[in-house]
């Protein structure tokens, strides 16, 4: 089945936020499968400390092949300690490269409390505009209301919410059970 047929490849919502010293990821936790809502209560963000190194990462698309993404950054993140931009290329280079890792469907957003960036299986790896990004379903939504926010005084983690909770209002494959993950530089 293709991705874009694939029933469970569009449903999440995950938005980073860097703001004020601290850089905030967020997800939701519905996990769907075509109309069906499979779970309220899904972790989608987390947070890894390879070496003691701390990195928060938020994923979208399919369950298995993000936390494939996830131990193989963790992989990337001990051979390159501390070189979150280093690690984030390597793992995009494979993803793009490696026949297995090219039928993943999963995207990342990464970030070490000073670097923020989002990795896709086409071999990207995006730094954000305007300190703001977002995947999934609900991305754009989330991606717009956090960035019509970020010249207010709100904190990094009260905008990630406020877009979080418009996102899940709009798109029906975001809910309102957030997981949230704050890191400083």
């Amino acid at each position: 089945m293709a991705s874009d047929q694939f029933p469970g490849w569009h449903g999440t919502t995950i938005i980073g936020v860097r703001k004020g010293g601290e850089v905030v990821i967020a997800g939701d936790g519905q996990v769907s499968l075509g109309q069906t809502v499979i779970k309220g209560t899904a972790r989608k963000v987390r947070r890894l400390s390879p070496g003691g190194f701390d990195v928060v990462a938020g994923f979208a698309g399919s369950t298995a092949d993000a936390f494939t993404l996830l131990e193989r950054l963790e992989s990337k993140l001990e051979a390159t300690p501390g070189q979150l931009q280093r690690a984030s290329v390597e793992l995009a280079k494979d993803w793009r490269t490696d026949k297995y890792l090219q039928k993943l469907e999963a995207m990342l957003i990464v970030t070490d409390g000073a670097e923020l960036y989002v990795i896709t299986g086409a071999g990207d790896v995006l730094e954000p505009e305007h300190d703001v990004t977002a995947i999934g379903s609900g991305g754009n939504y989330a991606l717009a209301a956090a960035r019509g926010m970020m010249d207010s005084d709100r904190t990094a983690e009260q905008i990630a919410r406020a877009a979080m909770a418009i996102a899940a209002d709009i798109c029906v494959y975001t809910n309102g059970n957030l997981t949230i993950e704050t890191i400083a530089k």
